[in-house]
């Protein structure tokens, strides 16, 4: 599969993981840096991949003149994508942590248009790549249950409701095309995005004792497989849904 991947920030990074295995089983990848990172960063990361990715592009998915621009660029690389992965969160650190009342609306706004309303942006960026895949193509997003408040984590909650919601309407309005859309609610993994959250800890330390399958928060090489399947023409008839990838916490009423 040609697979566009984004959200890599360390090894820790469940898009590293799933870029990890996605490698190992033979798949080709592109990779996309972030504004206000250097790209070196990115690449340094990369090289411990166990392959070269096919490129590295930036991309700022809040600007839809870049997001264009990239899906030009990876056009010139291949005639179709097969998979595209949304592992992009971002939320003004007074949105986080507690301050969910006094929170300003230009911060709700950066976190719903980073976190949320990009799936769209990416989705309809790259609709004309994946509507050329052979066998169909599946667009993967990462979200964190967004049914339920959490502590600490707030209108970064509320951003990821927009994500999972806005799952279901492209799904509807992509399926013509043999676009799938569909989000993995993953347990807690500790990463940079995690330890950016205020709190963060809080939520992640005691999730094995409710998860009837356990749960390491260091490790998630548990997501790749699922997130891979879903972006394969093994899912063709899946589509619209959110599945949990989070050791069975989601159905437990109470601590195990």
């Amino acid at each position: 599969m040609n697979l566009l991947i984004t959200g890599i920030t360390t090894q820790s990074s469940i898009a590293y993981a799933i870029t990890e295995e996605a490698m190992e089983q033979g798949h080709q990848v592109i990779l996309t840096n972030p504004p206000g990172r250097q790209l070196s960063i990115l690449e340094r990361v990369a090289k411990r991949l166990p392959a070269e990715p096919v490129d590295i592009l930036p991309m700022d998915v809040t600007d839809p003149d870049q997001v264009t621009e990239t899906a030009g660029k990876v056009a010139a690389h291949w005639g179709h994508v097969d998979g595209l992965l949304h592992s992009i969160a971002y939320a003004p650190g007074d949105a986080l942590g507690g301050n969910f009342l006094n929170t300003s609306w230009e911060d709700v706004a950066t976190a719903i248009h980073v976190s949320g309303y990009s799936l769209k942006a990416l989705a309809v960026g790259f609709r004309e790549l994946m509507a050329a895949a052979p066998h169909g193509a599946g667009v993967v997003s990462l979200t964190f249950d967004a049914s339920r408040a959490w502590p600490v984590y707030d209108w970064m909650g509320s951003a990821k409701a927009v994500l999972e919601n806005s799952t279901k309407y492209l799904a509807r309005d992509l399926g013509g095309d043999g676009i799938r859309v569909n989000a993995i609610s993953a347990g807690p993994v500790k990463s940079l995005a995690g330890g950016s959250i205020p709190g963060f800890d809080q939520i992640a330390d005691g999730w094995a004792a409710s998860a009837p399958l356990g749960w390491d928060t260091k490790d998630a090489s548990a997501v790749a497989g699922p997130a891979l399947f879903l972006m394969s023409p093994a899912a063709r008839a899946v589509t619209g849904t959110t599945l949990h990838v989070d050791g069975g916490y989601h159905a437990m009423g109470a601590p195990l």
